[in-house]
């Protein structure tokens, strides 16, 4: 498979190189062969047994709690959208006839979701002034008086937003008794009698349309994400589409920084592009910083910035909970890891440093064998810088926050 590098000094393995343990140390024809695949195979095995061995505490652990937990009202819950209404009736009285006729036992109750914008609007204004109330407060010897306007008066901060937090909840309290007024959307909360008959009708098709009767699980009540509860089927599918095309082309720019990194982390190659930095990096320090920990807090800054776009892109996506906008973001933030930091990364470093593989094509796989190994320690060294950066100590003022492992991990549970 591979040309033989050195021969193995086994008095001596705690000073070789981790390529001794590569495919690319593995004479042609050599027996050894089977020896390394061997090797990887009860690794992965290993691996695979661990991983099953977590998941499976993971899902007792969640069936223990669920059945020690009272029950919760929205697992009596589902949500109804695309509801077809009939030009004589509302979008109340077809819920009622839908699932009284289809779910004549189970069927409990139903609350038609309105159009309240104006609502969502003052009562996150009211947390955000609750929040700056809170931190006035907690610090009172913060300097807490100051201008309103440019020419208005001095005023104390802590009483000027406790009294515009009393005035937004008093319009909060009248638009509230104003709701059942408002425009409906054709998306409702259906309750049934036992979380049985919830499981029956959210699982079986309510139409043959798949655009009309969609049922979901209801999410809990601090859970809910309100802006696409109006929104149809065709805006829910375009949306899904648009975010798609959005991570490709994410991903795609994101090889740029890439392929920069890689060209840093070798040394022959940065002298060979860049000949007026040969002095320094001959000098020890400098050459093992700048192919060693530059290329890293490069790819940590980039990485930096992936998160929020994801949990924007998933916010747009169509979700109705918080909580699935934060697992989506962390599947595409985990994918998008994986393929630009593990894959691309590895193979655009080994295809800078072999370009004249492809005039060759029957040689691309031996020369890959060779080439990809020879990657490994830029990747060693960005998962060392990662986790460096994850438990580097909050105080500090460069703490990147690419934890992006745990998270996910956290989210995905």
């Amino acid at each position: 498979m591979g040309t033989q590098l050195h021969e193995i000094d086994f008095t001596d393995l705690s000073n070789n190189s981790l390529d001794l343990f590569t495919i690319s140390n593995v004479n042609i024809g050599s027996k050894w062969l089977w020896i390394h695949f061997s090797a990887v195979y009860i690794v992965t095995i290993f691996i695979c047994y661990q991983l099953y061995n977590e998941y499976k505490y993971i899902s007792s652990e969640r069936i223990a709690y669920f059945y020690s937990s009272k029950p919760q009202p929205h697992q009596f819950t589902i949500l109804v959208r695309g509801i077809p209404v009939s030009v004589c009736s509302s979008v109340s009285e077809s819920v009622e006839t839908f699932f009284t006729e289809f779910h004549p036992t189970t069927y409990l109750s139903h609350m038609v979701v309105h159009r309240t914008s104006k609502l969502r609007n003052l009562i996150n204004e009211a947390k955000t002034l609750s929040k700056r109330l809170l931190h006035l407060q907690s610090e009172p010897s913060q300097h807490t008086y100051r201008h309103i306007g440019l020419f208005g008066q001095r005023v104390d901060l802590v009483d000027h937003y406790g009294k515009k937090l009393v005035d937004i909840e008093q319009s909060v309290r009248l638009e509230q008794s104003n709701v059942s007024l408002a425009e409906e959307t054709r998306a409702a909360f259906v309750s049934f009698k036992s979380r049985y008959g919830a499981a029956i009708a959210f699982h079986l098709p309510q139409s043959t349309n798949p655009t009309q009767w969609v049922t979901e699980q209801a999410p809990e009540p601090d859970d809910v994400y309100w802006p696409f509860f109006s929104s149809s089927f065709m805006r829910t599918w375009i949306s899904k589409l648009v975010v798609i095309v959005a991570c490709i082309l994410l991903t795609i720019l994101f090889l740029i920084p890439v392929v920069v990194v890689q060209g840093l982390t070798n040394l022959s190659q940065l002298e060979t592009w860049l000949p007026f930095l040969k002095s320094i990096l001959t000098i020890t320090f400098f050459g093992q910083v700048i192919t060693g920990y530059l290329p890293n807090l490069i790819l940590q800054l980039f990485l930096k910035i992936v998160p929020p776009i994801m949990e924007f892109l998933s916010s747009i996506q169509g979700y109705i909970s918080h909580s699935d906008i934060e697992k989506s973001a962390c599947k595409k933030v985990l994918w998008f890891t994986i393929w630009n930091i593990f894959f691309a990364t590895v193979f655009s470093g080994s295809v800078l440093s072999k370009v004249s593989i492809f005039l060759e094509p029957k040689n691309i796989p031996a020369k890959l064998a060779v080439a990809v190994p020879a990657q490994g320690h830029p990747e060693n060294s960005f998962l060392w810088t990662s986790w460096y950066y994850i438990f580097l100590p909050s105080s500090t003022n460069f703490a990147l926050p690419p934890g992006v492992p745990l998270s996910c991990i956290h989210h995905l549970q």
